[in-house]
């Protein structure tokens, strides 16, 4: 009676067609691409954020848990399935506006429901000279969604949580959070100066269940005159341990002009360019040995390739190109740099070859200008077919694609590896024997967070309609997860079935975040389980 209630009172609020029950929530948010499953009570879908506060009443009132998303695009980390089950999905993506821009700083301030596709075009159509901190999951996605789980990229402000400067929040009593500089009537101050004054709290609505994000506001990076790649291979597996030394010292040598830098291995690159995946049949497998060694050579895939963005003048880059050329010593072979206005002419150029020759030729092109265009802020769907890689590729899907969907099984695992070659060397050998053993392809990408730190992602790509491929992927995860904790080498964020696992040894911060949790939200209301 209580459900129904809430249920009657949510909709005086948002209107009947902001309210799903429990059939239409489960189809609408149930499906994800790890394949867990969460029991959804209903959904309610505001269209401003001056409704939030009346809705948490409404729970409180009625014991009733939400479980916020901003555009549920949480691709295999539980994409809008909530931590537990039994509660009501808080859908934010109605809130969709771009509240503030000042052109000259850079600071945009948005609301949840803002995805990256919304704010470049925003930027395009005022012909704003600015980036828009883009990542791997696509066009759709939710730029706070990302900065709230303190993802990444490789464009000049790859830590996205850093460029947020101020956000505000809904408590779980329904009181509104705003930083310190803000309550002191210094909104604009506060949206240019990150830290405020007094204690910094803004973080603990990172990575938490603490209060609902209704807008921040971020820094955005200024497209630079000059945007280059820089491509480097390495050989051999073994030759990584001689390189990382040289990539930290880049990274420590030209910061703000080396946005980041990647190192992706064999199996990776050919899964990306789609050149194994008519080696697989439609089930999970690694693909053999020999026939990646034939693919290798035919394409010429190294064992490592090592992919950097550069970013400045031209007379900056320029000079960071010849600084690299001399810091990138052997075993570094192949080093070349690559312009977009250089892919946009070739992408010209392979239009005119005849008879079908320049098919594979403009396809490399292609991908290479998908490349060049997010590197440049420009948001695209380039990552997305890795989550297809097993499907039959025989149809296309339809867009903008949505791999939860399409039934893709994805699940991430994203540890924190030291940049330094003998830790280096110590989970590469760790992953590559379990997802062996697990008969999983080591798609193994490294990404730069620092010039102290990678984070290293592996996709775990199953068949979602094979139980027993389920069950294998979810097995190398778990095995992966342990036996990385035991090696040192820790998640920087994680799935929904994860983050019990988090806190099982207890320990004085998770002891603070658990008294934070009770006084603040002592009905537990707020997306029971995330992080806690």
């Amino acid at each position: 009676m209580e459900l129904e209630d809430a249920f009657k009172q949510w909709a005086s609020i948002v209107g009947e067609g902001g309210v799903l029950g429990e059939s239409e929530a489960q189809g609408e948010y149930g499906r994800c691409t790890t394949g867990e499953n969460r029991r959804i009570l209903g959904a309610v879908r505001p269209s401003g954020g001056g409704d939030i506060p009346a809705i948490l009443a409404i729970a409180n009132l009625c014991s009733i848990p939400l479980y916020a998303i901003s555009t549920g695009r949480n691709w295999g980390y539980g994409t809008a399935l909530p931590v537990e089950d039994g509660c009501v999905v808080l859908d934010l993506s109605g809130l969709n506006r771009i509240l503030d821009f000042d052109p000259e700083s850079g600071v945009v301030t948005l609301e949840p429901g803002v995805t990256q596709g919304m704010l470049a075009d925003f930027l395009e159509r005022g012909n704003h000279p600015y980036m828009v901190p883009v990542t791997g999951a696509g066009p759709q996605c939710s730029i706070i969604g990302n900065a709230l789980e303190r993802g990444y990229g490789i464009a000049p402000y790859s830590d996205h949580f850093s460029a947020v400067t101020s956000l505000e929040a809904v408590l779980a009593d329904g009181r509104i959070y705003r930083p310190a500089l803000s309550e002191l009537k210094g909104a604009p101050l506060d949206r240019v100066f990150k830290w405020g004054i007094g204690p910094y709290l803004d973080g603990l609505f990172t990575q938490s269940g603490l209060g609902v994000v209704t807008r921040m506001s971020v820094a955005l990076a200024r497209k630079p005159e000059t945007v280059k790649i820089f491509v480097f291979a390495i050989e051999e597996e073994s030759q990584i341990r001689e390189v990382i030394p040289q990539m930290r010292e880049i990274l420590v040598r030209y910061p703000g002009v080396v946005g980041g830098v990647k190192l992706m291995n064999a199996h990776q690159v050919l899964a990306m360019t789609g050149e194994i995946s008519s080696a697989l049949p439609g089930t999970g497998g690694l693909v053999r040995p020999e026939l990646v060694a034939e693919l290798r050579k035919k394409f010429r895939v190294p064992a490592w390739t090592g992919l950097g963005t550069l970013y400045g003048t031209a007379g900056v880059v320029a000079a960071a190109q010849k600084e690299l050329r001399s810091g990138l010593r052997p075993p570094v072979r192949f080093l070349q740099f690559v312009s977009l206005n250089w892919v946009e002419r070739l992408s010209r150029f392979t239009s005119w070859i005849p008879f079908g020759f320049g098919n594979r030729f403009g396809a490399s092109v292609a991908t290479l200008k998908r490349l060049m265009e997010l590197v440049a802020g420009r948001p695209n769907e380039m990552a997305l077919p890795l989550a297809y890689w097993l499907r039959d590729r025989s149809t296309a899907p339809a867009l903008p694609l949505d791999p939860a969907r399409d039934a893709c099984g994805l699940i991430w695992y994203a540890p924190l590896i030291p940049m330094k070659p003998e830790a280096v060397a110590d989970y590469l050998s760790l992953a590559e024997g379990i997802l062996r053993d697990h008969e999983m392809e080591p798609l193994i990408t490294l990404t730069s967070m620092s010039d102290r730190c990678f984070d290293s992602t592996i996709p775990l790509i199953f068949d979602a309609s094979s139980e027993p491929d389920r069950n294998r992927a979810e097995r190398c995860y778990w095995t992966l997860l342990e036996a990385g904790k035991e090696a040192g080498f820790l998640p920087y964020r994680v799935g929904i079935q994860t983050m019990r696992w988090l806190s099982a040894e207890g320990g004085t911060y998770w002891q603070v975040v658990r008294e934070l949790k009770r006084a603040l939200d002592p009905n537990s209301i707020l997306s029971p389980g995330r992080y806690v």
